[in-house]
């Protein structure tokens, strides 16, 4: 496979293609901003993608893996680059203050929600349209197919594998590299990179201890689950203290706690929900079997009538860029960036259903992995950066608003405008003829 690094004739190109494209992808941005919708329920928000790409000329396909979009423009031989964005939002009240803040809210089964775009991924589904008109201007330019995919569900990590299990490399193309993105709180126009280990797998498990509930007044006529919950709480952060090598990264966190009704009444059960994550997939797995053992052996030991019971509520791999097309990408984002717009990106500790798109066994649709880049762009405007404290930029984010939180905006022009242009020179350092 030929790879070719934009020129600056290129760069000037794709930059004119955006100031073409930008008021339009702004104002979708904006109203993807407005009515965002929860995972596997982004009816409206695939419609508006998918008749955006329909009106540039791509070949669209909606409903893959639920409420996923692939598209396709196909350009002669040369190989297949495939660019993905995510549609889903999150249930937290927006706190922003903008004119087209999110007021929407829906009704689930635990009551009526707010829902926002938290995390920036209407910037990145509007990014890929960005994307898509800038490749689609230039087509003199460029040899290949491009593959867009807007993706469901990543917040439950559940939209990758759902588009993969649908088919989506049979059905459209099988891509020799795929390419992705999200926005950070690191200085508006810049680009980070990381090659090797970048974001960690992630599972998160229901967990049901069983008692035998009774009077708070007799408890040995009980076994009570709450204190079995107790020593489990405690006794699994042993597990980083005393099972994981120091030099690895892992992290256990028991998130929810719950148990009975009221203090005079030992309840019949206790329910908990566990976050393992870490850089390593087979200590991952380890670490989950780890887990298992000691729930089950403090149920044993405390009494309880039966066997916990386990369910993996959403779970991811870790993310891994391949270092060789790191490389050619970062190259190409300095072509059209300048050095002094990119930094290296830390190592995170969250999580992405990205990495299924390429990992062949995980991804299940096997024969050898494809090589992945996923990169980051900066979201925060140039004053308030200045006004930060810290020197590095792992020091300055410590210190602003992180996705998910109800003051999260990614969305500024220049955040806007970055994602586009890093999305099509990223495609075309594969695909430039």
């Amino acid at each position: 496979m030929t790879t070719q690094t934009p020129t600056r004739d290129l760069k000037g190109a794709i930059g004119a293609q955006v100031e073409a494209a930008f008021d339009r992808v702004q104002a979708l941005y904006r109203r993807l901003h407005q009515y965002p919708e929860l995972p596997f329920q982004e009816h409206e928000t695939s419609a508006r993608l998918a008749e955006a790409l329909e009106t540039l000329g791509y070949e669209v396909t909606r409903g893959v893996g639920g409420t996923g979009v692939v598209a396709l423009l196909r350009n002669g031989e040369g190989p297949t680059v495939m660019l993905r964005g995510d549609m889903d939002a999150l249930p937290i009240r927006e706190e922003t203050g903008l004119d087209y803040a999110s007021t929407r809210t829906v009704e689930t089964e635990g009551g009526t929600v707010p829902l926002m775009h938290a995390c920036g991924h209407d910037l990145h589904s509007s990014c890929l349209v960005g994307a898509a008109a800038v490749m689609a201007g230039l087509r003199e330019q460029w040899s290949g197919t491009l593959m867009l995919v807007c993706q469901p569900a990543e917040e439950i990590f559940g939209g990758a594998k759902a588009m993969l299990d649908d088919g989506l490399y049979t059905r459209f193309a099988r891509p020799d590299v795929i390419l992705g993105q999200h926005n950070m709180p690191a200085l508006a126009g810049t680009v980070g990179h990381i090659a090797g280990g970048a974001m960690a797998a992630c599972t998160n498990l229901a967990v049901t201890i069983h008692g035998a509930g009774g009077h708070g007044s007799m408890p040995a006529q009980t076994v009570d689950p709450v204190v079995i919950a107790a020593h489990v709480v405690t006794r699994l952060q042993t597990i980083v203290a005393r099972e994981v090598p120091p030099e690895e990264t892992v992290v256990v966190t028991v998130g929810k706690l719950h148990a009975g009704t009221q203090a005079n009444i030992i309840p019949h059960s206790a329910e908990l929900e566990i976050n393992i994550r870490s850089f390593d997939n087979a200590l991952h797995r380890q670490v989950v079997a780890s887990i298992e053992r000691i729930i089950r052996a403090e149920c044993e030991a405390g009494r309880s009538p039966r066997p916990p019971e386990f369910r993996v509520l959403n779970e991811t791999i870790a993310l891994h860029n391949d270092p060789t097309a790191v490389e050619h990408l970062r190259r190409a984002h300095a072509e059209h960036f300048g050095e002094a717009s990119l930094y290296a990106m830390p190592r995170l500790n969250g999580s992405e259903d990205f990495p299924f798109f390429g990992h062949a066994e995980a991804g299940g649709f096997g024969g050898d992995d494809i090589p992945c880049v996923y990169w980051f762009i900066g979201a925060t405007p140039a004053e308030r950066w200045a006004d930060t404290p810290g020197e590095s930029v792992a020091e300055k984010m410590r210190h602003l608003e992180m996705p998910h939180s109800p003051y999260y905006f990614p969305g500024n022009a220049v955040t806007l405008r970055t994602g586009i242009e890093a999305m099509a020179a990223g495609a075309l350092a594969w695909l430039a003829a």
